[in-house]
């Protein structure tokens, strides 16, 4: 606590002497003099809350230094006690009064009542301290009140009538202060909010709120709707508002809001016509392949079996770029996952080198592969992703190499425990890349020039695609490159070597069987809507000793199940009508067993996981994506067939 300035004043030092002990004490601080000047300067200079003062001096008496002092806006709320020998007569106290004393002591002083008085006197002192700081702060808080930005109102809780309002109300409201003053805060509100507000202001009262938030829309003056960030307190049957305009940030915030749902439903448009154009172009693609197959095996000539190799191998080219297209698709939409398995580093190069060298061979370069013998043999990675991404980087080096040497290299750069960084570069003797094109080549359906795609051919997406998996694998790629010499493809990445080196399942394709085995006594309904595909697959089952009848829809497969019985349904996901998924819920839902359990496989043209997903969440057993291999719908029908209890023996 700040102690109490007091004066002295009296021409007798004695006198003094005597005050000074009688009120010496740790919450007061005195000062004395002998002086009515030097009192005046001393009441000037420091902040005196009371002074003592006599009357009788010789050169100015008590009355007219107090005259001063209450004449000075400094010094005039200094309270004056008198100190007097003289007559204790009413006129002299009226006049002491009447120059602004406080009050009267009378020598001798008697010690008891001089205390007393002062004590009194300094609890006034301090209680007109801090009235005047609360003034000081009040005036503070109306100036910022007046001059904020924000309304800031006063709202009686009873009526919820506005008490108080600042100026910045008509700034945005377009209302003066005085033509709001007694009407209901809510009657500003939109009329669609007015019930919202009154009952938030409603919960503030009940729960006695002393801060709250939250956003509401009122109407303008000139019938403009805004909308508002408000702050209320309430306080002795009072609530205390803060109105800030924030509509500007609203119609951001709904410009974004907007936009992302544009940007979702144009995302969904996207993956919408991509699975159609993915069930389109691989169906019909599926077909091709199938009757080339089946062709190859019909006993034809050398020549046309020459025919048909290349068929296929323009419809595989074919389905290449659709699964480029779409693989970039999903990578962008983050549907694409990376599935890590016991895989042997080894057999992955083996077989790349493999399907490569006859394309090699016929450009007549050299195509080499190493893999450095301090290479774990076996290496938990996705084999199929790492199959993707070396077949684009040779691919590309050998489409635009003419002579010389494409060599594939694998080396370890790092050991850490079970793991290993390998690098994996892809090198050739091409016609290289210019310095201001590195950086354009990794983007999708780019190529280095204009002219590259009529010289070389190619969409432009393998090396984004290769860009794309290898950040998804936690790797880093990098490339150099001198044009007329030849590029160098890096990438870098950790795998951890898996627990066992004896045996690693992968995932490379499977070996085609040259003859499967046939089934015997079963009947399999095929739901397809392409012609082609349904003889592809009639006739293959055909071949399986399998009995086969076909339906075109999903309506039409009910009725089929209805009055047959099936051992195993091949169901298209996309047909007219009632499609493949909602045919399967059907099955499951309206059909008693043993029909209700009918094993189904879906044979879908979806390229999208989330498509897979549904089939199986419809109720198929399993999914077997277009085109597909003979030996692949075998495998699956066999496992079904041989794992149901309704199921024939298979051979």
């Amino acid at each position: 606590m700040a102690p109490i300035n007091i004066l002295i004043v009296d021409d007798r030092e004695e006198n003094i002497i005597a005050l000074e002990a009688l009120l010496k004490r740790n919450d007061i601080r005195l000062f004395t003099t002998t002086s009515p000047n030097d009192a005046l300067k001393i009441a000037w200079e420091n902040n005196i809350a009371i002074a003592l003062v006599d009357v009788q001096m010789p050169e100015m008496d008590g009355f007219e230094l107090v005259e001063m002092l209450k004449s000075n806006p400094r010094t005039k709320d200094i309270l004056v006690i008198f100190v007097t020998a003289i007559s204790k007569e009413s006129k002299y106290a009226v006049k002491g009064l009447g120059t602004g004393a406080v009050d009267y002591l009378y020598k001798p002083l008697d010690p008891y009542i001089t205390s007393a008085k002062v004590d009194s006197f300094i609890t006034l002192a301090r209680q007109q301290a801090e009235i005047l700081q609360k003034n000081e702060e009040l005036q503070a808080y109306a100036i910022v009140v007046k001059n904020s930005a924000d309304i800031i109102c006063s709202v009686d809780a009873s009526n919820l009538r506005i008490n108080t309002i600042n100026p910045a109300v008509e700034h945005i409201l377009g209302y003066k202060p005085s033509e709001l003053i007694g009407r209901s805060i809510v009657d500003l509100a939109i009329d669609a909010e007015r019930d919202t507000l009154r009952k938030r202001l409603g919960g503030i009262i009940k729960d006695n709120l002393t801060f709250a938030t939250f956003e509401s829309q009122f109407n303008t003056f000139d019938k403009r709707t805004i909308w508002t960030d408000c702050r209320a307190s309430y306080r002795n049957r009072i609530i205390f508002l803060n109105i800030s305009d924030n509509s500007p940030q609203k119609s951001y915030q709904q410009q974004l809001i907007k936009s992302k749902e544009a940007a979702e439903l144009g995302k969904k448009v996207k993956e919408t016509f991509l699975a159609n154009m993915s069930h389109e172009l691989r169906t019909p693609v599926n077909g091709i392949i199938g009757i080339t197959n089946m062709l190859l095996k019909s006993g034809v000539t050398d020549q046309q079996a020459n025919l048909l190799e290349m068929m296929e191998t323009s419809s595989k080219s074919l389905l290449a770029v659709i699964n480029d297209v779409l693989d970039i698709s999903k990578i962008e939409a983050g549907k694409f996952s990376i599935v890590r398995s016991p895989a042997n580093i080894r057999e992955i190069v083996n077989m790349v080198h493999g399907l490569l060298k006859f394309t090699a061979d016929e450009k007549d370069i050299s195509f080499e592969a190493l893999v450095d013998k301090d290479v774990p043999e076996i290496l938990m990675l996705d084999s199929l992703r790492l199959n993707q991404i070396l077949m684009n980087l040779l691919s590309n080096s050998i489409k635009f190499t003419s002579h010389g040497l494409v060599k594939l290299h694998v080396s370890v750069l790092q050991r850490f425990d079970h793991k290993v960084k390998l690098k994996f570069s892809v090198s050739d003797t091409g016609i290289g890349i210019p310095n201001d094109k590195l950086s354009k080549i990794f983007e999708s359906f780019e190529q280095a020039e204009e002219d590259t795609a009529t010289k070389y051919g190619g969409t432009g997406l393998g090396l984004a695609i290769v860009k794309k998996l290898v950040e998804l694998k936690g790797g880093e790629l990098s490339v150099t490159s001198e044009e007329g010499t030849g590029s160098e493809f890096a990438f870098t990445n950790w795998f951890n070597v898996a627990e066992s080196q004896l045996v690693a399942p992968d995932k490379l394709p499977a070996k085609k069987s040259k003859v499967l085995a046939p089934f015997i006594d079963v009947k399999v309904l095929v739901a397809e809507d392409n012609m082609i595909n349904q003889f592809m697959l009639a006739k293959m089952l055909k071949d399986w000793n399998v009995t086969v009848d076909v339906a075109d829809n999903g309506q039409s497969v009910i009725e089929r199940i209805k009055e047959n019985e099936y051992d195993l349904i091949l169901m298209d996901t996309h047909m007219p009508g009632i499609n493949g998924y909602q045919a399967a819920r059907m099955i499951r839902m309206d059909f008693e067993e043993p029909k209700r359990s009918v094993p189904i496989i879906s044979l879908s043209a979806a390229a999208y996981e989330h498509e897979h997903q549904e089939a199986l969440s419809s109720g198929m057993n399993d999914v077997l994506p277009k085109p597909f291999e003979p030996h692949e719908l075998h495998s699956k029908m066999q496992k079904l067939l041989s794992g149901s209890q309704q199921t024939k023996k298979v051979i």
